[in-house]
């Protein structure tokens, strides 16, 4: 009987150190580090789309961005400061507010950033700086893509790990809050061309110097890449947006109060790990949304095609209208028609013509013609 309670006591014990050692592993089991695993929201971010006649202008103003619901609203309730400085927020101190759209056809995403804080911090023009961070990943490929997260980074100079891996794949924006008597924000990496036209661009509005508090806007837009190397443009590649794409993205707001300081203030993040400012696998998901219904024509026709063969003269066509469509009657310009969906047609002669579709639905009816798009040898 001993040794059977024996035996069980040191099956508890067993059982007892192995919680133990896995809860161990968890940062923050033993006060250290912890808030890099704080739970913040990690729920989709919904990304608005504008229609293509309400794009906002880049003044540093938030009248275009009124229409925006506010269930696409990022507020401070989702920052965590995963220092583990700080328990909880005072927004008193800081507060602030994310709204980020899209808009069908361009590949680039705008953004509104809107911050209360009682000291601000922008006197001086390195790091040591109010700041915005912005991270996004347009293919949501995920992995490392800062010099120090490089896959091997013992067998390579670091230099050379920054010049041709830095920012490549997912791009980080350090964005000055405010910017005065210099560029609007650092593009880390080895691709500073990002931030500039035609590629980006940026205005604010605010009323205080610093060390004062106050209330300041952000607007801008960027363009995201899947490759962003150190040649330049000419070997980019845009990442391209579409309805209901998923995207990796994610910020956060480094907060100095004091020009002196040695040490930020804060750093507070809206991902459940710290290092998410160099490896895209730790974004948040941020989804591409369609318009709201209110915005939506209850019908329209729409339509694009590819020449599948130019000797043949084989076109496929493709419907993309919007709204329930019940018909559709294609006219190909040479005096046949169809009623499919997505048909291909194989022209006899060579040469320019104009395409019609016609569809119809329950809200009624639409037409798109296009002149001279298809053009055939």
């Amino acid at each position: 009987m001993e040794q059977s309670n024996t035996n069980k006591q040191r099956s508890i014990h067993c059982k007892v150190w192995f919680l133990f050692s896995v809860f161990a592993l968890l940062p923050g089991f033993f006060g250290l580090g912890g808030a890099s695993f704080a739970q913040v929201a990690d729920s989709t971010i919904k990304i608005f789309q504008f229609p293509a006649n309400m794009i906002p202008r880049i003044d540093g103003k938030t009248d275009d961005w009124a229409m925006v619901p506010k269930q696409y609203w990022v507020g401070s309730d989702q920052l965590v400061e995963d220092f583990g400085k700080i328990a909880k927020l005072d927004t008193n101190d800081l507060n602030i507010t994310v709204r980020v759209g899209w808009v069908k056809g361009l590949n680039r995403l705008y953004f509104l950033y809107e911050a209360t804080d009682d000291y601000w911090d922008f006197s001086r023009t390195d790091l040591h700086h109010d700041i915005f961070e912005l991270v996004v990943d347009g293919d949501f490929s995920g992995g490392p893509f800062i010099d120090r997260f490089h896959p091997n980074k013992s067998k390579i100079d670091p230099m050379e790990a920054y010049l041709t891996f830095h920012g490549v794949q997912a791009q980080n924006y350090h964005i000055f809050t405010p910017f005065e008597g210099q560029d609007w924000c650092l593009a880390w990496g080895c691709q500073p061309w990002i931030k500039e036209l035609p590629w980006a661009n940026a205005a604010q509005s605010y009323n205080f110097r610093p060390g004062q508090s106050g209330k300041y806007t952000l607007e801008f837009w960027i363009t995201p890449f899947d490759y962003a190397g150190p040649e330049g443009p000419s070997r980019a590649v845009e990442s391209i947006l579409k309805e209901n794409k998923n995207i990796g993205l994610c910020w956060a707001v480094i907060d100095w109060d004091g020009v002196n300081n040695k040490e930020k203030k804060g750093f507070w993040n809206i991902s459940n790990n710290h290092k998410m400012y160099g490896n895209a696998s730790y974004l948040r998901t941020a989804k591409l949304m369609p318009l709201e219904p209110q915005f939506r024509k209850k019908i329209e026709a729409q339509w694009s095609f590819t020449v599948l063969d130019m000797d043949r003269r084989l076109v496929a066509f493709q419907d993309k209208s919007e709204g329930k469509i019940t018909s559709w009657k294609w006219d190909f310009g040479d005096g046949t028609i169809s009623t499919e969906q997505h048909p291909i047609h194989k022209y006899e002669k060579s040469g320019l013509y104009i395409v019609e579709l016609n569809v119809e639905g329950p809200e009624g009816k639409s037409r798109r013609s296009k002149v001279w798009d298809v053009a055939l040898r």
